[in-house]
């Protein structure tokens, strides 16, 4: 027979004095022999418990006594072994991780379908649709047949996932759904302020929908984040696995897997041999050339760009929010831009200039019939394993979507060409700057490399040619640099307020038309640090349309493909390796101008 309790639960209602009432839970659940996690937040509480069942009960009798959680409602499961480990109680900004202001459901969420009407609905074949808002890797283990997924990694990216859904769909019944319910207790009233109009979330999850009507109309299981994983129809622990290596949910299929090794690998990880990775590196340069041939930005298509307004311009006009935020374009190119009505607004009506904005709102600046710039998308991939993909950047390519770019970056390119696994870049090259980019396969892989990074572990040696000849064999820069954006991205020195910033600097030979071959080694990773740092010593490097040698700064940010190229190249890179922490080495060929 079962021998633990298990009890999930959250209340969005103002909860205060928190550190007080951590330190009581934490005490009450420590006396009790109770594990899990409790989140407080002056939104409310969300937790997930498990201990002996009169423990349990206890902990309930001691949240109802709390203002605000008197008929808190918990969902009840069982298991054959203690789910978690340890007993912690956090303190967090929010019960769970949103990021968009102005959204409340301690003051009011979208209507609430209970799980027998859901099943009624289904069973008629109502028209409805229905929308996963769960992360990708939690979808894998089940969903609702014919649910829409929205292949989000984290909740953070719902936001974003929303402004790609057709418009047709905000006239139509939507019902949400999530393990519990929490998430869309901020997912419902943000799509009705996106404009979307017959909202309603299934009232306590999957989770209560198994507890009340069992799997009619659902295939799979259910993921859960504790030890048991995922539970099925019945409540009960599946079989199902997390991949110590890379946390990869595994069903039973993947445990039988040959590539299935417990502690050391899964079919998502497995080692390939070198045979393997030149076989795989082949096939993703294929998906590459097939997916940039031609170019993704280069047929017209509806661009649509989501715009969050921040907390500073609340009850601000549009236009006057649009100057400040971004500064680098000017009011005249702004008032053009929303005069033709590019600026939707959260209910999909089109804004005007002296529209009130509020803090929280999503506009949404849409651009038809967009073609973006030609781009160089010639990418070599290097090296790839489980964990990593390392290749070689051309230029001009930029890396993430902004300005006139959308579809044709490289993030866009990896993503199409490495579907459905979302690549993901451990650092940034600007978008003319050549050479070496590593990127993490998964999430876990990428927080234990982005740290590496963060503390200045990661040696990175460019190669530079400048003009001018400097006198000294070794020197350095260490100007801060300012946060300010300027024209064409560029940014400043600023001694009083800029972030600290060193490049380290070697001369590898003087040519004879007046240009130099440098080494760079930055010790900090700062925007624009290399090129800013050899501008202010007098130094600017060849083919920078941004950082002129007259010492002003030019307009344009990213070259087209036919001009002379920045000769600034990422050449040679180390770093430990995520999963076997190998130091590792890559080095390029030293490009023509080199």
């Amino acid at each position: 027979m079962p021998a633990i309790t298990n009890i999930a639960a959250y209340r969005f209602t103002r909860l205060e004095d928190l550190k007080s009432l951590r330190q009581r839970l934490l005490d009450r659940c420590r006396s009790w022999d109770l594990k899990g996690t409790i989140l407080l937040s002056t939104e409310g509480i969300n937790l997930f418990v498990a201990g002996a069942q009169d423990a349990v009960e206890k902990l309930v009798v001691e949240l109802h006594s709390i203002h605000g959680l008197e008929t808190l409602s918990p969902k009840y499961s069982e298991s054959d072994h203690q789910p978690f480990s340890r007993m912690l109680v956090r303190i967090k900004k929010e019960i769970i991780s949103f990021g968009v202001e102005g959204i409340d459901p301690g003051t009011r969420t979208s209507p609430k379908l209970q799980a027998r009407e859901l099943k009624r609905w289904l069973d008629e074949g109502r028209p409805v649709t229905l929308l996963d808002t769960r992360n990708d890797y939690e979808v894998k283990l089940g969903t609702f047949r014919g649910a829409k997924v929205l292949e989000i990694d984290h909740f953070r990216e719902f936001p974003a996932a929303v402004s790609e859904l057709p418009a047709e769909l905000k006239q139509t019944p939507i019902v949400m759904f999530c393990t519990g319910g929490i998430r869309c207790e901020k997912a419902g009233p943000y799509m009705e302020r996106e404009g979307f109009q017959n909202i309603f979330q299934l009232d306590g999850g999957i989770l209560k929908y198994f507890e009340e009507v069992g799997g009619d109309h659902y295939d799979g299981e259910c993921f859960v984040f504790d030890h048991r994983v995922g539970v099925d129809p019945g409540l009960r622990e599946t079989d199902s696995a997390i991949c110590f290596v890379c946390q990869t949910p595994l069903d039973v299929t993947d445990q039988q897997d040959a590539r299935f090794v417990p502690n050391v690998s899964c079919p998502y990880c497995h080692k390939n041999s070198d045979e393997e990775m030149a076989a795989n590196i082949a096939l993703h340069e294929a998906a590459i050339r097939k997916c940039t041939t031609p170019l993704p930005g280069s047929q017209p298509y509806m661009n649509k760009r989501p715009l969050n307004i921040p907390a500073d311009y609340d009850g601000t006009p549009l236009l006057a929010a649009l100057c400040e935020i971004f500064p680098h374009v000017s009011q005249e190119k702004w008032s053009e831009i929303v005069g033709r009505g590019s600026f939707h607004s959260p209910n999909g009506e089109t804004a005007t200039a002296n529209q009130i904005v509020r803090a929280g709102e999503r506009y949404t600046r849409i651009t038809p019939g967009t073609v973006e710039p030609e781009v160089n998308a010639s990418i070599r991939i290097l090296h790839e394993d489980e964990a990593i993909v390392v290749l070689e950047k051309p230029a001009p390519l930029p890396m993430h979507p902004g300005g006139r770019f959308n579809r044709n970056t490289l993030q866009f390119i990896l993503n199409a060409a490495y579907a459905p696994q979302k690549i993901q870049a451990a650092h940034r090259l600007d978008a003319n700057t050549t050479g070496l980019i590593v990127c993490t396969r998964t999430r876990h892989f990428a927080k234990l490399l982005q740290p590496q990074f963060t503390r200045g572990e990661v040696k990175k040696t460019y190669l530079a040619r400048v003009q001018g000849h400097p006198t000294a064999e070794t020197f350095f820069c260490d100007a801060p640099i300012g946060m300010e954006v300027g024209p064409a991205g560029s940014r400043e020195i600023d001694e009083v307020a800029g972030q600290m910033a060193r490049t380290d600097f070697q001369v590898l030979s003087r040519l004879a038309d007046g240009t130099t071959l440098l080494e760079a080694n930055p010790v900090t990773g700062r925007t624009h640090q290399i090129r800013l740092h050899l501008w202010k010593r007098g130094f600017p490097i060849c083919g920078d349309a941004t950082y002129l040698a007259d010492g002003t700064t030019g307009d344009t940010q990213t070259l087209p493909p036919d001009a002379p190229p920045l000769c600034l190249h990422s050449w040679r890179l180390s770093f430990c390796h995520p999963l076997t922490g190998a130091e590792m080495s890559f080095e390029t060929v030293k490009p023509d101008w080199a």
